[in-house]
């Protein structure tokens, strides 16, 4: 084999290996491509997620709010609760002592 003939098939080896190479890369980059639909769709599900969690931190916040006004109405109930009992206790005192007088002055 001379050197001209060493040099072209040295040429030609390497023009199809580029070849090759080029095809393999092109297969690849085919199977591998991102639809547009595919793209849509994941734009959509991206959207249809940002509204789930504003909806539920609405939500949350709304729960929050709530939770914050039964506390309040359940303090304020207490409240009331334990003044009644307390004029009820002291209705029972006076009404007891009312009795002893009564009985007092019937006795005496």
């Amino acid at each position: 084999m001379t050197r001209t003939d060493f040099i072209i098939a040295t040429a030609v080896i390497l023009f199809v290996a580029f070849c090759v190479g080029w095809f393999a890369n092109w297969l690849v980059h085919r199977f591998s491509r991102v639809s547009q639909a595919d793209v849509d769709q994941l734009e959509r599900m991206s959207q249809e997620l940002h509204e789930a969690e504003e909806t539920r931190d609405q939500a949350i916040t709304y729960l929050q709010q709530r939770e914050a006004e039964l506390t309040n109405q359940l303090a304020q109930t207490e409240a009331e609760l334990s003044a009644a009992m307390d004029g009820l206790r002291d209705a029972r005192h006076e009404a007891e002592e009312m009795r002893s007088y009564i009985e007092r002055m019937n006795a005496g």
